[in-house]
C-alpha cells in the first residue's frame, strides 16, 4: 500500500468513526430516535474493520490513526458543528500531524517493486 493511499484508509477510517459516534450523540444528547443507532453501529463496525487493513503493526496504527482523526474532527467541529478551530486547534494539530508523519515515514514500507 502506498503512503497516500494509507493516508486515505486513516480518512476514510476516521470519517467512519466520527459519523458512527456522533450519531450515538445525537440519540443521547437530543434524544433522536433509536433507529439512528443502527447506523452508528454500522459506521463503528465499519471503523474497526477499516483498521485491520492498515499493513503494519497495529499500536503503531493506532498511534497515526490518532493523529489523522483529531483533524477530522477538527473539520467536523468546523463544517457540522459550525465552530470554527482557532490557532490552539490549529497549532495542536499541526504538532500532532508532525507526530503522526515521524510515526509514519520513519517506519514506512514501500511496497515491493
Amino acid at each position: 500500500m502506498s503512503l497516500p493511499a494509507a493516508i486515505g484508509l486513516f480518512a476514510l477510517t476516521a470519517l467512519a468513526e466520527i459519523v458512527g459516534c456522533w450519531l450515538v450523540w445525537l440519540w443521547a444528547r437530543h434524544q433522536a430516535s433509536a433507529w439512528w443507532l443502527v447506523p452508528a453501529a454500522l459506521a463503528l463496525a465499519a471503523f474497526a474493520w477499516l483498521l485491520t487493513l492498515h499493513p503494519t503493526a497495529s499500536g503503531r496504527i493506532y498511534a497515526a490513526y490518532g493523529g489523522v482523526y483529531v483533524t477530522l474532527a477538527l473539520g467536523w467541529l468546523w463544517a457540522v458543528d459550525g465552530i470554527r478551530p482557532d490557532r490552539y486547534d490549529l497549532l495542536g494539530t499541526a504538532l500532532i500531524l508532525s507526530g503522526v508523519a515521524v510515526l509514519l515515514v520513519a517506519h514506512w514500507q514501500p511496497p515491493p517493486g
